[in-house]
């Protein structure tokens, strides 16, 4: 079956003062209809980077981005209107991405309004449906956001993604902002409505214990770079590279007998402007030897098992 979301190669390249910084650098990966890609690594990898280049909130530098099999890499105007319809994304923070100065009726009609889909009145009859698919009482219909708890914010943000029945969603670390309970209802209700509307997510987080709970894939990246991709249980049951081992020792344990061991990692962190050719994880890794100074290629070890690691490949 054809993916829904496809990159080749995709890089995404901003210039600054002393030279190029490398956000996304030559990441290839798809994921198929109503299945979860979650992507993690520590802040600054490139992850939400990564999510808002392929929906086009920031042009890629090189590479191609396919949509159900169409190249939408360097679509423009009208075109890129419309493929944007297909592909939208869940923020981090439900305060600052949503208007203050507009209710929530006048939020999730907005984007009913722009389409120019629909008439009037079932601008108002979608509006309604949206708000009861997300779980927000009719009664709240004309409050702002200030008026609201953080659940229901990110609620109201989930409401208007969903607005023009996209295909593909980017949840750029959609629960982080909120408490722990609220967390478990926000994601119960992405999980809810993946299955009644067949949609395909992009899962931007750093908290390995919520994406364990949401992937059906899981793609670790490191300054750029993707380093592991895999099965979500198959990278809890078989880490390879080092650096998602390091990743999956800092999980805090509820076994008191055996909790983690957090693997402290050392060695100075690799710049991500004008990077060396070689394994970026190559300072901070026990492991590393000269031949860690050549280009790491993601190659797969096992069935459906992808790493970037010369050491695990002589390994294996």
């Amino acid at each position: 079956m054809r993916p829904v979301i496809e990159v080749k190669n995709l890089k995404k390249y901003f210039p600054v003062a002393n030279g190029v910084l490398h956000a996304v650098d030559d990441v290839s990966l798809s994921i198929g209809r109503g299945k979860t890609l979650g992507v993690v690594g520590e802040s600054g990898c490139g992850k939400s980077t990564l999510g808002r280049t392929i929906i086009h909130l920031q042009e890629h530098t090189s590479g191609e981005i396919f949509l159900h099999g169409d190249d939408i890499s360097n679509l423009k105007g009208k075109e890129l209107r419309k493929v944007r319809e297909k592909m939208q994304i869940i923020f981090q923070d439900p305060y600052s991405s949503i208007d203050p100065r507009k209710t929530v009726d006048a939020t999730i009609r907005e984007p009913l309004q722009v389409s120019k889909r629909y008439k009037r009145n079932e601008i108002d009859d979608v509006t309604t449906e949206l708000m009861e698919l997300v779980g927000i009482d009719n009664r709240l219909r004309m409050s702002y956001p200030h008026e609201l708890d953080g659940g229901r914010r990110q609620r109201v943000g989930i409401a208007r993604a969903l607005a023009l029945n996209p295909d593909f969603v980017v949840c750029d670390e959609p629960v982080s902002a909120l408490d722990v309970s609220i967390q478990a209802q926000v994601l119960n209700l992405l999980k809810k409505l993946q299955q009644q509307r067949g949609l395909t997510y992009m899962f931007v987080t750093h908290n390995l214990s919520v994406v364990k709970h949401i992937s059906d894939d899981i793609c670790v990246m490191y300054l750029g770079q993707v380093v592991e991709l895999c099965p979500s249980k198959e990278l809890f049951k078989n880490p390879l590279h080092p650096y998602t081992k390091a990743l999956l020792s800092a999980i805090p344990s509820i076994d008191i007998h055996n909790p983690n061991k957090p693997e402290i990692l050392k060695g100075e962190l690799t710049s991500p402007i004008n990077p060396k050719p070689g394994c970026r994880f190559a300072s901070r890794c026990n492991f590393a030897t000269e031949a860690c100074k050549q280009p790491q290629k993601l190659q797969e070890i096992s069935s459906g098992h992808f790493a970037a690691c010369c050491r695990v490949r002589e390994i294996q």
